[in-house]
């Protein structure tokens, strides 16, 4: 068998090796040796490439708004090969809370399916109404004491189309306990929109001494080489030393065996991790986090970079038992798996990160298997500590025996944060031993009357575990239920069992089928894509030939729709046909429009499969390669998109714009110009010419903008466009026709307001502008006009937009 490399590492494969037995009678020829194996790539390359042309190939299935920018977190390898990419976004340059999503795919780069909570595309107005203290002493208000708050930070939260908040993190104390709380408060009316804090302290620890042990440290120091940044210290921080490696005396209130007890329990979970769940360290990445202990309160608590342990009521015990410890690195975890501790709905979410908690404990005490006369593994919470006199906190095979729902209902994300861990730690254990396991383990009931069969805590940790890195913010039982059916089909391919099991445990917590969730049973069936040819060169009003190649990989053959995209946009790709069975070919035809600018052109190619989705990409080099040609052009006899800008301030004219026809209009008697500039169609904004009297506007701005516009990243962009302004009655020097370039982190360029404020004579000018600033981004053209005085008219136009690129 051969063992796997490191992570990163390039595969190491020896060449056979031939020994000569002949006698010497006859020199035999010299045989080559033969070449190395080349190099197995690293799956974590290989499934970030992938999903990267998966979210190019498929903007809509991410909710992507022409304003984002979409960026890739990073790569977790989970069991079976499996690879989850997290991705978070951007809208006109400001952090996307709650727009973050998932990729999965297998270890070839097959994306395998996609974690996306974020239901809307996002249309949100970045120009904040509240002032930024205001925002301050809202989210300063909602702690007890306050020790420190962040600047406010302007971030769109991802609800429905979006809402403009601002982000402050208060450090303090809230009922008695440490905060670092997370505050989003509405950057239009003040209220707080979401909070959430870092810092999750539990009521459910306990003490336990393992006997002798043997922990991983430095040989003067508790901290660990093998482990990164695992090491335990005093509340200041200060990890513990001493003259040798001999740690503690078995004392339940010594701070060094604390460590000891804490460091073991610490190194078991993060060995089970690995053994078990194919997880690298507490946050995915090779990372554990270091520890304090002498924490003086009956507590133990996680607060977002490391863990901090106190001891039960009586003063007996420090709360470093292996599955106090395990739970508050679970907590770890749970932040550092995609979709973070924040959001979700209510206390829901933040009981099931205390879920997550009690989860790894009993994992990593199953794992660990102790004798009875240590700690053996059970589903009991907290037992050996006896935090405050009355034995285990929570029951996970029965949550209601100490107080907690067994099911799931409405009332979940009002319930207290502990409390709420009940329904997925019952969950948890119907699905590791079911509801009535025999052999001394309890029965535990069903809400539903069912009877459910375990599948053993392994595969079930692997679910989890699958549930976990499917994670995105908006975290709910309903979204758990449907992302471990994902992660049973997808680590058990070909076998209904587990995933049928994952279905009747969370009925039996009251959790129901959803919509859209999978099928039990349902095959990954594979296949590979590829062109032939990868690139080709073609002039503006060409086109090119690529035979797209599909072959079934694993499993049974499976259809294959073929579409593809391009960036930037631009040429067009069609297929013939356009869907094709895993195992035949397709034609697609590149067609690059006459005026497309040389350049070079990525064309995505994406296979979408019934069981997974494959990408390709193409390389189109247009022209020479180099810059030129009409990168956008409006004439406006077409309708090309222009929209209502929210930025204007005019409310009771806002989108009153249209494509004006070659007339003229009086207004008391005067002509007012509406003629274009060529053709039959200009774009007009202000007061409409076909009835200016009912449509005057009086003190405002209404603002109209082009659709998305990719600048060239090289060469020189340039802008051109004829405008007017018609100014009749009641002129003020306020009055304006303004052109705007907005870039998408929110950079505007003004570039005629003094010209126009100038100029009211409502005839044709031109104008020309250096678009060089903007290159390589997305940019919107934006047309304002200001009327500043009551019963005035003022129309403003512009005509053939057009930007070259040379």
């Amino acid at each position: 068998m051969r063992s796997p490399t490191a992570l990163g590492a390039a595969a190491v494969t020896a060449a056979g090796l031939v020994a000569a037995l002949a006698a010497p009678v006859a020199a035999a020829p010299t045989q080559a040796a033969a070449p190395p194996a080349p190099a197995r790539p690293d799956p974590r390359t290989v499934a970030a490439a992938s999903a990267d042309r998966l979210v190019v190939a498929k903007p809509a299935a991410f909710k992507k708004a022409p304003e984002e920018k979409v960026v890739r977190k990073g790569v977790v390898s989970g069991a079976g090969g499996l690879q989850y990419v997290s991705y978070e976004r951007t809208y006109d340059g400001l952090p996307v809370y709650g727009g973050d999503f998932v990729v999965v795919t297998n270890a070839s780069g097959a994306v395998l399916g996609t974690s996306v909570a974020q239901s809307k595309k996002l249309d949100v107005d970045t120009t904040p109404s509240l002032p930024a203290a205001r925002a301050t002493k809202v989210a300063k208000g909602q702690v007890t004491k306050v020790d420190s708050a962040s600047a406010p930070k302007l971030t769109v939260l991802a609800e429905g189309t979006g809402r403009l908040v601002y982000e402050v993190v208060v450090t303090g104390t809230l009922q008695k306990k440490p905060a670092r709380l997370h505050v989003y408060v509405d950057a239009d009316n003040g209220k707080v929109a979401e909070k959430w804090d870092e810092v999750t302290p539990v009521a459910d620890d306990r003490s336990h001494y393992h006997g002798t042990v043997d922990i991983t440290t430095q040989p003067t120091s508790i901290a660990d080489p093998t482990r990164p940044n695992l090491r335990c210290g005093n509340q200041s921080g200060t990890t513990f030393t001493g003259p040798d490696s001999a740690w503690g005396n078995g004392s339940g209130t010594d701070l060094e065996t604390a460590c000891v007890d804490g460091m073991y329990a610490a190194q078991k979970e993060w060995d089970m991790l690995r053994s078990w769940l194919g997880h690298n360290g507490f946050d995915g990445n090779g990372n554990a986090f270091p520890m304090r202990v002498g924490l003086n309160q009956a507590n133990a608590y996680w607060n977002g970079s490391y863990t901090n342990f106190g001891r039960n009521s009586a003063g007996t015990k420090q709360a470093t038992a292996m599955d106090v410890v395990a739970h508050e690195y679970g907590h770890g975890i749970f932040q550092f798996t995609p979709g973070g501790s924040g959001g979700g709905n209510g206390n829901e979410k933040g009981g099931m990160n205390e879920s997550a908690g009690d989860i790894f404990g009993a994992l990593t005490e199953h794992f660990t298997n102790e004798p009875a006369t240590l700690d053996p593994p059970d589903y009991l919470v907290g037992e050996e500590v006896d935090l405050v006199g009355s034995g285990e906190i929570r029951n996970m095979y029965n949550p209601s025996a100490e107080g907690d729902p067994n099911c799931y209902s409405s009332s979940i994300p009002s319930t207290e944060v502990h409390a709420a861990a009940g329904p997925q730690n019952h969950w948890f254990y119907l699905l590791a031993e079911g509801s009535n396991p025999g052999g001394g383990k309890p029965t535990s009931p069903t809400c539903n009357g069912s009877t459910v069969t375990g599948i053993g805590i392994e595969k079930a940790g692997k679910i989890f575990m699958g549930g976990l890195l499917r994670k995105v913010t908006a975290w709910s039982h309903a979204r758990a239920r449907v992302e471990t059916v994902n992660a049973a089909i997808q680590l058990f391919p070909g076998s209904a069992t587990e995933c049928n099991a994952v279905k009747a445990a969370w009925a039996a917590v009251s959790v129901p089928a959803q919509s859209g969730e999978a099928s039990c049973g349902t095959q990954q069936n594979d296949f590979s894509l590829s062109l032939n040819p990868t690139s080709g060169t073609v002039q503006p009003g060409g086109s090119a030939t690529v035979t797209v190649n599909t072959q079934t990989t694993g499993g049974s053959a499976q259809q294959v729709a073929l579409s593809a995209t391009s960036n930037p946009s631009g040429p067009t790709a069609s297929f013939s046909p356009a869907s094709v069975t895993s195992g035949q070919s397709s034609t697609m035809t590149v067609t690059v429009p006459a005026g497309t600018p040389n350049g070079t052109y990525t064309i995505t190619v994406l296979g979408d499969g019934a069981s997974v989705d494959r990408t390709a990409t193409f390389t189109l080099t247009v022209g020479s390669g180099g810059p030129g040609g009409t990168v956008f052009a409006d004439d406006f006899e077409t309708d090309k998109g222009w929209t209502v800008n929210p930025g204007g301030s005019d409310t009771a004219t806002s989108g009153r714009f249209e494509r004006g026809q070659a007339q003229a209009t009086t207004y008391s008697g005067t002509a007012l110009q509406l003629a274009p500039q060529a053709g039959s169609y200009d774009l007009v904004t202000g007061a409409s010419g076909g009835d200016p009297g009912t449509n005057d506007v009086d003190g405002g701005v209404t603002s109209v903008q082009s659709p998305a516009i990719s600048v060239p990243a090289s060469g020189t962009s340039t802008l051109t466009f004829h405008w007017y302004l018609g100014h009749l009655n009641n002129a003020s020097s306020a009055d304006y026709l303004r052109v705007r370039v907005v870039g998408p982190n929110g950079t505007t360029t003004v570039l005629n307001q003094a010209a126009s404020a100038a100029n009211r004579s409502a005839t044709w000018q031109t104008a020309t502008y250096n678009l060089s600033s903007f290159a390589g981004q997305s940019v919107r053209i934006v047309v304002d006009v200001a009327d500043a005085s009551t019963g005035s008219l003022v129309e403003g136009g512009v005509d053939n937009v057009k930007i070259t690129n040379s």
